[in-house]
């Protein structure tokens, strides 16, 4: 990280967080579970450049937002997850969604993950975020506990058949 302008909180998030693509791809490693280079390429609606998630892979990698590691499944790709430093963003993404949900031409489907989110407050968050730290960070989760991901993507699915 370069030099910030000042030690403002609004100012260091948004030099970490506040370019068109970090947010972007910490959404889709968090909702969309993508957590290979080619995923986050190709499954993006918004249509990233190589070059560019290369550059946002490796400066959240820095920043201590994710994780890089080897894939023992296949020698030549890595497995990006999410930090808790990044899996604390959740109540964030959801004030974001939230305020573009309600001033901006949103569509459905890319709507109803964000809805449920707001409307479940923050015992939802909490329960997502402990999955993410299950899925991310190897913690434990009672086992008893319903996927937050799987509602998310649950209610997705109905939206794009709607």
């Amino acid at each position: 990280m370069t030099k910030p302008r000042s030690g403002c909180p609004i100012n260091l998030t948004l030099e970490t967080l506040g370019d068109r693509w970090s947010l972007i791809v910490v959404r889709d490693i968090m909702f969309g579970n993508r957590r290979h280079f080619r995923e986050l390429l190709t499954r993006s609606d918004e249509g990233i450049a190589s070059n560019i998630l290369a550059d946002r892979l490796k400066r959240l990698v820095d920043a201590g937002l994710l994780t890089r590691a080897d894939d023992p499944t296949h020698k030549q790709k890595a497995v990006y997850s999410l930090t808790e430093k990044a899996i604390e963003l959740v109540p964030l993404l959801v004030y974001l969604g939230a305020w573009g949900r309600r001033h901006l031409p949103v569509t459905r489907e890319m709507a109803v993950r964000q809805q449920l989110l707001e409307e479940g407050g923050p015992t939802l968050w909490d329960d997502f975020m402990d999955e993410l730290r299950a899925l991310h960070l190897a913690a434990p989760r009672a086992p008893d506990r319903a996927s937050v991901l799987a509602r998310l993507g649950e209610a997705y699915r109905l939206a794009l058949e709607a």
